[in-house]
């Protein structure tokens, strides 16, 4: 699936958090409905069957409760996608990446072959319908995130080329498959952010690391020798860096109108004095193979700075669809961050400063990112509103995502005429948004006990607080039932707040539309 992603380090986000965030797109010429829900360890599946590819796994009978984002329609199989587990451990899975013909002849896709002439059907590998669901209940820290998706990757192989983020109150790392077997992860600097826009980005990648002390770097066991093996290290100089973009990525045409443009617009709105990004002396162009995959930010970066950039059509650009600049052509060279055929945007975030019952955030938007808004949710609940959990595969303005998609219909053709009202909308519930979280963390910091789990900095504190472990953390959250209790109310009431004033965009807008009809009349009844 085409998707756009941002992570941003902890010492580059506004509040020392860990944020990962993705747009998850569906394919050219469809919409997939999303819900939002927590899985219970009853839900889950012990034995795991792949819609997509029949792979069949068993799982462990141990499985934490976890957020999903789940399809409503399932013929295509679960497709969690973003999620955070009872560990206070984030998941993102999957941003789809483009690799090259070396890669595949070296390593091919582990694909299904249907029963065939007395032959029996052999199963494909796993892919992004599954990786949630497979890992994200099972894993204690990002790191571990990592090498349980590695061993499943090096067991069963995949189908298709994914990225995948995985956050805890510590770290993020970023995961990158590579071919049928092999992947790569690397850490993201805590000072910086990273964009991945459909393609291979880790642009650097120490290998000794990676096959030894794996600070920063991991990958698969095999992975030095297959790369010498199949020659795919493209560096001219001995002594230079391995470059997997160069190595495992692609180097298309269609990279420069799909991809490239996007992590461009991204930097140059998180970095906008650094260089020089417009015009014949710029140093990187919407077209350039070499933009960075990490970068530290000019200030720090902020919720609303994540969904701006998720909702990016290059404003302030020739290349803006609904701007002023530039002509017809260049307003649709290339393809946008926020488009039509969004299906959800999950920002998921751990704050380090809070307890841990109430320290993960999920931010939820559904639809078409520039006509829609972001609002926070608690993740260790034991259920999520039905405004966003019980959506349907029937058009019904009765839950959230069919109303943001009605909205955006109604919107993207008179863009002028109603973005006042969608700003408006954004600003009043992201406000309340974050008013509800300062309140419900005020709540939960007055429960007895509650707040003596938060691992506060140093120098916040009399004395060294030594983290928690994650067996003390899962239990910190499980014997918090009170404090749950509390988060899954804020919740509600945050979510029949969105209702209401969805509904009155949607209002808003429609009325505008309808005026603007080609078939109205201005000489009223009398």
């Amino acid at each position: 699936m085409a998707c756009t992603t941002i992570l941003v380090g902890k010492d580059a986000s506004y509040d020392g958090s860990t944020i990962i965030a993705r747009n998850e797109d569906s394919a050219n010429g469809e919409f997939c409905p999303k819900r939002f829900v927590v899985v219970t360890p009853e839900e889950q599946p012990r034995h795991y069957r792949a819609v997509i590819s029949h792979v069949e796994i068993d799982l462990p009978d141990d499985p934490m409760r976890y957020t999903a984002v789940p399809n409503a329609d399932l013929k295509e199989g679960i497709w969690g996608e973003a999620g955070v587990n009872e560990a206070n451990v984030a998941m993102s899975a999957t941003e789809t990446l483009t690799t090259n013909e070396r890669v595949l002849g070296a390593d091919p896709f582990v694909e299904l072959v249907p029963a065939e002439g007395g032959n029996p059907e052999i199963p494909g590998g796993i892919g992004e319908e599954d990786f949630l669901t497979l890992v994200l209940p099972y894993v204690t820290t990002a790191r571990e995130g990592v090498e349980r998706l590695g061993a499943l990757l090096e067991e069963y192989g995949t189908y298709e080329m994914n990225g995948v983020a995985f956050s805890d109150v510590d770290e993020i790392w970023w995961m990158e498959t590579v071919g049928g077997h092999h992947w790569i992860a690397k850490r993201v600097p805590d000072e910086a952010y990273v964009t991945m826009p459909n393609q291979l980005g880790i642009d650097e990648f120490d290998l000794d690391d990676a096959l030894g002390e794996q600070e920063e770097h991991m990958c698969s066991a095999d992975l030095g020798e297959w790369i010498e093996r199949n020659h795919l290290d493209l560096s001219v100089e001995p002594s230079s860096p391995f470059n997997p973009r160069d190595a495992f990525g692609s180097h298309s045409d269609a990279d420069h109108v799909y991809n490239t443009p996007r992590a461009w617009w991204m930097q140059r709105f998180l970095n906008p004095y650094d260089e020089v990004w417009d015009g014949p002396d710029a140093e990187h162009n919407p077209e350039s193979n070499d933009i960075p995959w990490a970068r530290q930010p000019e200030r720090k970066v902020t919720i609303e700075d994540i969904k701006y950039v998720l909702s990016g059509h290059y404003q302030g650009t020739p290349y803006d669809p609904y701007g002023k600049l530039g002509d017809e052509h260049t307003r649709h060279m290339y393809r946008p961050i926020g488009i039509n055929r969004q299906s959800q945007l999950a920002v998921l975030q751990i704050r380090p400063y809070r307890p841990q019952v109430s320290r993960a955030i999920q931010w939820m938007a559904y639809g078409s990112n520039p006509f829609n808004t972001l609002v926070p949710f608690y993740a260790n609940v034991e259920v999520t509103p039905e405004y966003l959990a019980d959506t349907t595969t029937r058009v019904t303005t009765e839950n959230f995502y069919w109303a943001n998609r009605v909205i955006a219909a109604l919107c993207d053709g008179a863009f002028a005429d109603t973005s006042n009202a969608v700003a408006r909308y954004q600003e009043k519930t992201g406000a309340y948004g974050h008013a509800m979280l300062a309140a419900t963390d005020a709540k939960i910091a007055d429960l007895t006990g509650i707040a003596l789990d938060a691992e506060f900095d140093a120098d916040e504190t009399d004395g060294d607080v030594q983290p928690m472990e994650p067996e003390e953390i899962i239990e910190a959250i499980r014997s918090g039932a009170d404090a749950r209790g509390i988060l899954a109310a804020a919740n509600q009431e945050l979510a029949d707040k969105l209702k209401a004033d969805t509904d009155k965009l949607l209002d808003s807008v429609l009325f505008t539309r309808s005026m603007a009809m080609n078939n109205g009349f201005h000489l009223s009844d009398f």
